[in-house]
C-alpha cells in the first residue's frame, strides 16, 4: 500500500501553487467607507504618472524600463503607446495571477487608468529634440512627479500595481529579495525593449537611480501614508515607481 508520506518523499513537499486555489483570498477587501475619496486620489496619482512617463518620452533621453518596452512594441502592433502599457499590464497581470499574488482594486485601476492618461497627456505635449537643457529639465520633472504619484498611489493601500505585483509574487515564490527581483524584472524589460528599438538612454539609468530617493521624499514632505504600515523591503522594492 502507498501511503501519503512516500508519495510525498518520492515527489518533495508541495509548494504555495500546488495548494487549492481561492479565488477570493486572492482579492484584497474594499474598504467601502473610504473608497470614493480613495478613487479621487489614486486617480490624481495616475493623471501625475501619465505625465510623468510622457516628459520622459517626449524628453528623448531615455524611460523608464517598462516604458522602453512599450514604446518599443506599441508600434510593432499598431497600438497607441497608452493603449500598449494596459496589454501590458494585463499581460503581466496574468503572469501575477497565475503565481497566486493578492491584487485589489487598484491594482485595476492602474491598468485601466495610467494609459489613457499617458495617450491625452502624449497628444499635448510634444517631443523635443536638439534642446539638452529643455530635455534634461523634463527629465528631472518627470522622476520628481513619478515620486509625488508613486506616494499618492501607494498611500491608498488599494493594492500593488501589475508589475509590482509580479515583483512581489517573485519574491514570495523565490525568496530572493524585493530589490532583487525587481533588478532581475526590470533588466530584462530594458533589455528586450533597446533589442526591440525602445527609447533607453542616459535617462533609463538617472531614472533608476533617483526615482527612489523621489519616492521618499514625496511620502515625508507630502504626508502620504499608507491606511496601514507597509514592510519596508516592500516600499523599498516599490520605489522605483509604484506600477
Amino acid at each position: 500500500m502507498i501511503s501519503v508520506r512516500s508519495v510525498v518523499k518520492y515527489f518533495g513537499k508541495p509548494t504555495k501553487l500546488d495548494t487549492p486555489l481561492n479565488w477570493r483570498l486572492m482579492f484584497k477587501p474594499i474598504r467601502w467607507k473610504t473608497f470614493p475619496l480613495d478613487f479621487l486620489r489614486i486617480q490624481v496619482g495616475f493623471f501625475i504618472f501619465g505625465l510623468a512617463i510622457t516628459l520622459m518620452i517626449r524628453g528623448n533621453l531615455g524611460t523608464s524600463a517598462w516604458a522602453v518596452l512599450e514604446v518599443a512594441l506599441a508600434p510593432m502592433l499598431n497600438l497607441s503607446i497608452g493603449t500598449m502599457t494596459v496589454a501590458m499590464g494585463f499581460t503581466v497581470l496574468s503572469g501575477a495571477l497565475i503565481m497566486r499574488e493578492k491584487i485589489g482594486w487598484g491594482t485595476l485601476a492602474n491598468i485601466l487608468s495610467i494609459g489613457p492618461w499617458e495617450d491625452m497627456w502624449l497628444s499635448i505635449i510634444p517631443p523635443v529634440t536638439g534642446n539638452l537643457p529643455l530635455q534634461i529639465a523634463m527629465l528631472l520633472f518627470a522622476i520628481f512627479l513619478m515620486g509625488l504619484a508613486s506616494a499618492i498611489y501607494i498611500g491608498v493601500d488599494a493594492g500593488a500595481g501589475p508589475r509590482d505585483s509580479m515583483m512581489l509574487a517573485i519574491n514570495r515564490i523565490t525568496g530572493v529579495s524585493i530589490r532583487v527581483a525587481r533588478g532581475i524584472i526590470e533588466v530584462t524589460v530594458v533589455a528586450i525593449g533597446w533589442f526591440l528599438g525602445g527609447p533607453a538612454g542616459i535617462g533609463t539609468l538617472v531614472f533608476a537611480l533617483l526615482v527612489g530617493p523621489s519616492v521618499q521624499w514625496g511620502f515625508k514632505i507630502f504626508k502620504v501614508q499608507p491606511h496601514k504600515p507597509a514592510d519596508p523591503e516592500v516600499i523599498a522594492g516599490i520605489e522605483g515607481g509604484a506600477e
